[in-house]
């Protein structure tokens, strides 16, 4: 019979992942880092399974942290706790993200817009469109998303955009949007909403330096393909 006091084989599990994390945090596969979150919210089980069954069904880190509540709780074992730690970690993921472009003049810090454009849209399940408001000199001064739809269609009215970038004293916009399929290629229906949202903003001097197609992995510019 075990002793009284043996601690579950969990404890020193978890005491040697978070040593390893802090010394290499790069070196932790998805679902150890996974554990990771998982501990605040389960503090006494081994999570080691659970984690590596959500991996399993969302593909990844990132896709396991940005479901959807009621898809990760079709995974046994998930519970509000564990919910709500998972959108911690997503909010915070955000808004260091955003913290690198508020504020700042986004022509030189694209990388990183890119960067949180991806990291803000690019696992959300259905289509989401943002408008990211600059000033005179180019810096970001706002992000708002304007509209979400379904999995492939966002309604977008541009008279309601452009009355936004008035409110706001907004000198310039850069246009975003993700296609939940993953593949960023602008439809017809995207090029003829862009062309609309120009052709309202320009007699009103505010320019629209681009549009962002934001998929899984990848992105498109339509400044970069010559649709603007």
């Amino acid at each position: 019979m075990a002793a009284a006091d043996e601690k579950p084989h969990y404890t020193g599990h978890r005491e040697r992942l978070r040593e390893r994390f802090l010394k290499a945090p790069e070196t932790l596969p998805d679902y150890e880092l996974l554990e990771l979150v998982l501990f605040r919210a389960v503090p006494r089980r081994d999570v080691k399974p659970l984690a590596k069954e959500l991996i399993a069904k969302f593909g990844g880190f990132a896709e396991a942290i940005n479901a959807e509540p009621a898809r990760l709780r079709e995974v046994k074992g998930v519970s509000d706790a564990i919910v709500t730690e998972f959108r911690i970690a997503r909010e915070t993921g955000l808004r260091l993200a955003q913290a690198k472009v508020m504020k700042k003049e986004v022509i030189g810090s694209w990388n990183a817009l890119i960067d949180y454009c991806a990291a803000s849209m690019a696992h959300n399940p259905v289509e989401q469109f943002r408008i990211l408001f600059l000033d005179r000199k180019n810096v970001l001064i706002a992000d708002e998303v304007q509209q979400k739809g379904t999995v492939d269609h966002t309604p977008v009215y541009p008279r309601e955009v452009v009355k936004r970038a008035l409110e706001l004293n907004a000198s310039a916009l850069i246009l975003v949007h993700n296609h939940p399929s993953g593949d960023p290629t602008p439809s017809n229906a995207d090029v003829e909403m862009t062309r609309q949202i120009v052709d309202t903003a320009k007699p009103l001097g505010i320019e629209v330096h681009d549009h962002l197609v934001v998929g899984k992995g990848r992105h498109a510019s339509f400044r970069s393909l010559g649709l603007m």
